[in-house]
């Protein structure tokens, strides 16, 4: 007899599986054909192959559509789907899938939960179906039908039948224990008062057995429906990342998880690198940790690595940078957990993970700044922007919108830079009373009529020609917008009684052998004449510079004239006009970085200049902050010198880039030599000789004393570069060298 139970066992698994395959052949089958039926009468177009039927469209309103769209469980559509087709007059399936799905249980539930205590009862006699005694059998057979009945509707009763086992969680699980538990002290109440007393292992291992084969049946049909759909998808995607990932702490676990989960991401993590040598050869998720820093160029050949994530938020700026040269080696893809922040605000995730940036190989943290100051320096005043579309112009107005200003005026000569900064700022700050207006700083009726309006209490000035290269080609262009653009506007300031004149300066005015950094220069000696000349407490002789009229004569005395801007009684004090010097910004319109990609773009070449050349570089926003706060510390008449931390060699910030980018600097795309172009400098200065240094609250912002020179002969000089700029003269640079000693053009290479 025993042979009968082990095949009547044998036949219960086989059961068993054969009801897990059916349920998903009749979710994969059924389903597809309801949601094609469905996207087929949404879509108005009939699916039964009659041209007659093809063409046309629904008659759902708006409404039921979106209420189609908006279910999100098998019942909820399936009640959608029967009120539209009702709608249009069909007839409902004889079965739906899930039905179908219900009916396939219960059929198995009959057999699992008598075969269950038929077992328990088995087991407890030696597993010998000859010893068990009659009048236990005989129990079990009679109590059997009730015991069957009463479970089915305690299933039912739990929902057992009508839940989404595909998608079966601790709440289903939950719910069977429940419905055994139940089930059970009916089995024990039920046939002990009825029929007899049993042994106490037959209830026990029969409601252990029950359990069982319920959550077999349910979550193996899970299980399958996931494996298949893995393998579908698997298969569909053949092409994954291979991925390193460096950082085995709390970031680094979360990524490693949301790749698992996220299938469309591609990805798979074959190895972690960690430098905590507890962690050595120990498993996160079941992936390796490999090594420290020193194994990450052989371990990514080792495990073919194509892309490396550095999830370690809490590193600072030098250690990701070292990590960051070691890992461009390898040649992958790289991209970087940015800040600690997101662990501890739980914004960890994949989505979160950018591509390292060339900043990201500076080395240094990202300056900080009081922008308590700020926020009081800014808070209620009115504020101009000049150049405010322009790269540095319009991170100023990001900052400034930030501060709660009362009025920003944005004004600018390109419509379309400042029509794409107005309309960030109006999406981002709705409240803000931004003002846009279009005019030249050349233009000395626009440029008053504005202060004459709007008569902002705070001015930054980064209006202004920077491109080296072009402006030595047209020298008479570079005077005409940086200085006298520069004079204009910081008339215009004086005469309006603003409280700061802040002018965007370079370090190319620094010993500058090129006419826009001479430009520079003389637009910083321009708002330090307006300082002196502002604080002498009495009417101001200032040239009138209006070049652009033809009946202006420079050579005439009359060319110049009062205007009168004595401090009148409860007038503001006199204007305080300050420069701000710095180098190179990352990612501006002057940049190298936006041209070096555009030629990693198109397979090279990378052209630099020359393998010598250095420069110092800051990030956009890092640069607008300490302009910011250094208007906070003007007091008239400094020249504040940007602390930009270490130079850094063109020529490798290049090759950087090449690398992060995936390739191989002279094997995938090379990097050529052009030669110095007219007026460049291998390296630039901060300060010139006599320049002394001071220092300040921020330790990155130091102010260069002033140079002296004569104010008078210096606005002499200014008319006489006014006539030979709008006369296009092309000795312009002679007049320019007298007037700025410093600047020699014929000293480029240095």
């Amino acid at each position: 007899m025993w042979q009968m139970i082990i095949v009547l066992l044998l036949l219960l698994v086989l059961f068993l599986f054969v009801m897990v395959f059916a349920l998903a052949k009749i979710n994969s089958g059924d389903r597809k054909r309801e949601d094609d039926e469905q996207e087929a009468f949404i879509r108005g177009t009939e699916d039964t192959g009659d041209d007659s039927g093809r063409g046309k469209r629904s008659d759902m309103t708006g409404d039921e559509e979106r209420k189609w769209k908006a279910a999100q469980t098998n019942e909820e559509r399936d009640r959608a789907q029967e009120e539209l087709m009702r709608k249009a007059g069909k007839k409902k399936k004889v079965m739906e899938h899930w039905q179908a799905i219900a009916l396939w249980l219960m059929l198995y539930d009959v057999v699992a939960v008598n075969a269950a205590f038929m077992l328990a009862l088995w087991v407890r006699f030696d597993c010998r179906y000859s010893l068990i005694p009659d009048v236990y059998l005989g129990a079990f057979l009679r109590f059997a039908p009730w015991y069957t009945v009463f479970s089915i509707v305690v299933y039912w009763a739990l929902r057992l039948y009508k839940s989404i086992w595909r998608f079966a969680s601790f709440s289903e699980l939950f719910r069977i224990g429940a419905a055994n538990v139940v089930t059970g002290l009916f089995q024990i109440i039920g046939i002990t008062l009825f029929l007899g007393r049993m042994p106490i292992s037959y209830y026990l291992f029969g409601i252990m057995l029950q359990f069982a084969f319920t959550v077999a049946v349910r979550f193996s049909y899970r299980f399958i429906l996931l494996e298949r759909n893995r393998n579908k998808q698997s298969e569909k995607d053949m092409v994954l990342h291979r991925v390193m990932l460096i950082g085995a702490g709390a970031a680094g676990q979360i990524i490693i998880r949301d790749l698992n989960r996220a299938s469309e991401v591609k990805a798979k993590v074959c190895c972690i690198i960690d430098d905590n040598p507890n962690k050595m050869g120990r498993y996160i998720e079941g992936i390796p940790i490999v090594g420290n820093r020193d194994d990450i160029l052989l371990s990514a050949e080792k495990y073919k690595i194509d892309q490396i994530l550095l999830a370690i938020p809490s590193a600072s700026a030098e250690e990701k940078r070292d990590i960051l040269n070691i890992c461009k080696e390898t040649g992958c893809e790289l991209k970087i957990l940015p800040g600690i922040y997101q662990l501890v605000n739980g914004e960890v995730s994949i989505s979160k993970m950018k591509s390292v940036a060339v900043e990201d190989l500076l080395g240094r943290d990202p300056i900080k700044v009081n922008m308590e100051e700020i926020f009081q320096a800014l808070r209620n005043k009115t504020i101009l922007v000049t150049g405010g579309g322009g790269s540095i112009g319009s991170e100023l107005c990001r900052q400034i919108a930030a501060h709660g200003p009362k009025r920003l005026i944005i004004f600018d000569i390109y419509e379309n830079n400042a029509y794409d900064i107005e309309q960030e700022l109006r999406r981002k700050y709705p409240k803000l009373d931004l003002v846009v207006l279009i005019g030249s700083v050349r233009d000395s009726r626009r440029i008053n009529s504005v202060f004459a309006e709007y008569r902002p209490d705070v001015v930054y000035h980064a209006a202004a020609h920077k491109h080296v290269p072009l402006m030595e080609t047209s020298p008479c262009e570079a005077i005409k917008n940086n200085v006298l653009g520069t004079y204009k506007t910081a008339s215009a300031a004086l005469q309006s009684g603003c409280e700061k004149f802040v002018l965007i300066s370079t370090d190319k005015a620094v010993n500058p052998t090129n006419i826009m950094g001479a430009s520079k220069r003389l637009c910083e000696m321009v708002i330090q004449t307006m300082d002196r000349l502002g604080k002498l407490g009495r009417p101001v002789v200032l040239p009138d510079l209006n070049g652009h009229e033809e009946e202006a004569d420079y050579g005439m005395a009359a060319a110049t004239r009062e205007k009168g801007v004595e401090p009148e009684e409860g007038q503001r004090k006199p204007t305080d006009f300050v420069a701000v010097r710095f180098g190179n910004v990352l990612g501006s319109n002057g940049s190298v970085i936006p041209l070096f990609k555009k030629q990693i773009e198109a397979g090279g070449p990378v052209t630099v200049t020359h393998p010598d050349i250095i420069r110092y570089f800051m990030t956009i926003p890092e640069a607008v902050s300490l302009v910011l706060q250094a208007g906070t510390y003007a007091k008239g008449g400094e020249i504040f010198v940007l602390d930009m931390g270490a130079p850094v060699k063109i020529d490798t910030l290049a090759r950087n880039l090449i690398k992060l980018s995936g390739y191989k600097p002279d094997v995938d795309i090379s990097v050529v030599y052009t030669g110095l172009r007219p007026g460049e400098k291998l390296y630039e200065e901060k300060l010139m000789a006599e320049e002394g240094m001071k220092t300040t609250p921020n330790k990155l912002i130091h102010i260069g004393s002033p140079i002296p020179f004569d104010t008078e002969k210096f606005l002499g000089d200014l008319e006489e570069l006014a006539k030979a700029s709008y006369g296009n003269w092309e000795d312009i640079r002679e007049l320019v060298k007298r007037v700025v000693p410093t600047y020699k053009p014929d000293n480029g290479i240095v």
